[in-house]
């Protein structure tokens, strides 16, 4: 894990202490909200529908105990209790009151967290697989690519005010975890013989118009990544719509110039770059920030200690069903990696509880070498584990209501906070997500579907990535009533996809039964128990599921 140097620590605290004076003059009166609101969001600070909301950079996920107990200590100290992780592998605090943020703020920076560009048009929190670095699948840890992109672009003063937000993904894997094409810029890792280079995909996102990112370039060596990334930050920068923010993302660039180009611009900006422009980036300083992620010493576990975990599974058959179900291949043999579903039955997606967080900080110092992430579908993950402590490790989340069994399951949902908090949405979200789960609470039945991957959002914004959910669900507003529009095929990997709204909206009590009438096809048309319904739905399209949908709705 990377660690602050001198320099990183006294900016955070310079920054603390800048934001507190503002604080302090927004409660005098001095500013009023329409002068305090840039401030606040430069530094992670909403203002919702009951409270002001401060959001955690979390970079690429990474938490080790000490920052996951300190993230518990805000939420007892400045909130209610608990915090909600977000699709960004952020935090949120959805009740601090604006006089103690700064304290809150300052609390983070002791061990090194801060919540600088969690907001605002410039570039967010790069977010990365949040099996890095212990995935079979990976080329190569991306981790130190994502902390080299975040020390470049953060208080980058060319990029603090762009036309819009502005999101980086990073994945090394053949199994696509990080939604690259949904960002607006997705770098895949890649090698051509003995160099390292990038994928660089452009223009993709969400949001009220759906694009899958465009691939503009596919192999940037590793020494010249930034001077492209510079280069495609100022095409952007320079000609990004500033007069129609719904206009404004790079996504609306890219489509309008087109492909070609958009790749032409951004490739002559490269080569206009004069030798002083360039950014120094020696193979000497990219081992450097490689060396802070260097892998644990791995221990070889001896053959009895499988025969432990095999003996676990069959005298406690809830423990094997979620090693069966939440247990993920580790490329170091006797280990694996643990997703903590924070999606129990009726509970709220992605919120954990200050308790929570202290439970999960404890197991991965004791047991999984200080390692925790946070995963874009809003679960925690412990990445290495090895297997002897999983049954122990196991008995801890249970006690503490982190044991469920559904990791990518049909109850695992994505779903952002809706109505509930946000002054932006149309309608309440987690709500419909909890009655939902409600239909398919049995684990039985969860494991008969199969992978299915159900996303909420209560408003276009799509914070509830509803657009790549296998099942999406869009909440709208209709003369004051709430209505939920459903769309199928969407998908966030490597084949990425936007999915098709299926016909009329529904009213929320109808979307449960609605849900599960699709759910019901899907079990009557699947070939084998092992066809997926995304699998199912690309072979027989979407007729017949829009015939069961609104046969009876």
């Amino acid at each position: 894990m990377y660690r602050y140097d001198e320099f990183d620590a006294r900016i955070v605290k310079d920054r603390v202490e800048q934001f507190r004076g503002q604080v302090n003059r927004r409660l005098s009166g001095e500013l009023l909200e329409d002068e305090f609101k840039p401030l606040r969001l430069q530094n992670g600070v909403y203002l919702q529908l009951h409270a002001y909301m401060l959001r955690v950079a979390i970079p690429y996920g990474q938490l080790n105990g000490a920052k996951l107990r300190r993230l518990a200590d805000i939420a007892r100290d400045y909130d209610r209790g608990y915090g909600h992780f977000t699709t960004r592998q952020n935090i949120q605090y959805n009740w601090v009151a604006l006089k103690d943020i700064p304290d809150a703020l300052n609390d983070l920076a002791g061990v090194e967290l801060h919540a600088i560009q969690t907001s605002g048009n410039c570039i967010r929190n790069v977010t990365s697989d949040h099996f890095a670095g212990a995935a079979a699948d990976e080329l190569m840890d991306p981790r130190p690519w994502c902390e080299i992109i975040r020390q470049w672009s953060t208080f980058h003063p060319e990029f603090a005010f762009l036309p819009r937000k502005f999101k980086i993904a990073v994945t090394a894997a053949e199994h696509d975890r990080a939604a690259i094409a949904v960002h607006d810029i997705g770098l895949r890792i890649v090698k051509r013989g003995e160099i390292v280079g990038f994928e660089v995909h452009v223009g993709g996102g969400q949001g009220r118009t759906p694009v899958l990112a465009s691939l503009v370039k596919d192999f940037v060596p590793e020494t010249e990544l930034l001077d492209y990334l510079e280069a495609v930050m100022r095409v952007y920068n320079r000609h990004g719509r500033r007069d129609n923010k719904y206009k404004a993302r790079i996504k609306i660039l890219v489509t309008e110039l087109g492909e070609a180009e958009f790749t032409r611009q951004v490739d002559a900006e490269f080569a206009a770059q004069r030798g002083h422009e360039k950014i120094d980036l020696p193979q000497a300083e990219i081992d450097r920030i490689n060396a802070y992620f260097a892998p644990p010493k791995f221990s070889v576990p001896a053959k009895a200690e499988f025969e432990l975990f095999e003996v676990a599974k069959k005298n406690y058959p809830d423990f094997a069903e979620w090693a069966d179900v939440n247990l993920h291949p580790h490329k170091a043999p006797g280990h694996c990696s643990v997703t903590v579903s924070l999606k129990p039955i009726g509970g709220a997606p992605g919120d954990a509880t200050e308790a929570q967080m202290r439970v999960v900080a404890g197991l991965a110092e004791a047991y999984a070498y200080d390692d925790i992430r946070v995963s874009h579908a809003q679960n925690l993950v412990l990445p290495h584990v090895p297997v002897v402590h999983l049954h122990r490790i196991w008995r801890a989340l249970n006690e503490a209501g982190l044991a469920t069994a559904n990791e990518s399951l049909i109850t695992d949902l994505i779903v952002c906070p809706g109505l509930d908090y946000c002054n932006l949405a149309n309608a309440r979200s987690i709500p419909v997500g909890q009655a939902v789960q409600k239909v398919f609470a049995d684990p039985k039945y969860q494991r008969e579907i199969g992978r299915l991957h159900i996303n909420i959002s209560g408003c276009i914004n799509a914070c509830g990535h509803h657009h790549v959910g296998h099942i999406g669900i869009l909440g709208v507003d209709r003369k004051g009533e709430e209505f939920y529009q459903i769309s199928l095929g969407g998908r966030a990997d490597e084949k990425a996809a936007i999915g098709d709204v299926v016909g009329p909206a529904l009213k929320g009590e109808d979307v449960p039964g609605a849900v599960k009438r699709i759910v019901d096809t899907y079990l009557h048309l699947r070939r084998t128990s092992d066809e997926l319904f995304i699998e199912t739905l690309a072979r027989t399209g979407a007729e017949p599921f829009k015939e069961a949908l609104y046969a009876t709705a």
